[in-house]
């Protein structure tokens, strides 16, 4: 069964560093938007939780490329609806979440006995 997925992007309309932002989500999986994004040459580094920050001179390239320009509140209500929105208040305990190192990967070494 073949599930349609889709990339979004808004306008710019965040001032930050010189520049205007959109932002870039999936509205149904992490692993798609991280996929479009490195296929286009976004670094993951832009990676927001459940977005990525995006200047505003990669956007026509983005659209270009297949992602649905939409308004904030369309991205917005997509985000909510996918299940996938980190609400602004959830935030600074996701982000410790997502930085904490998953212990059950971490090598251990042999004890002597």
């Amino acid at each position: 069964m073949l599930v349609n997925m889709t990339i979004l992007v808004d306008s710019p309309l965040w001032p930050a560093h010189g520049r205007y932002w959109s932002h870039l989500v999936s509205d149904s999986d992490l692993e798609e938007l991280h996929a479009f994004a490195a296929a286009n040459g976004i670094p993951r580094r832009g990676f927001d939780l459940d977005h990525y920050d995006v200047p505003e001179d990669v956007l026509e390239r983005l659209v270009e490329a297949g992602a649905r320009r939409v308004t904030a509140g369309e991205l917005t209500r997509a985000l909510i609806g996918s299940g996938l929105r980190i609400r602004a208040k959830d935030r600074p305990a996701a982000r410790q979440a997502h930085r904490r190192p998953d212990i059950t990967s971490r090598s251990r070494r042999p004890t002597e006995e």
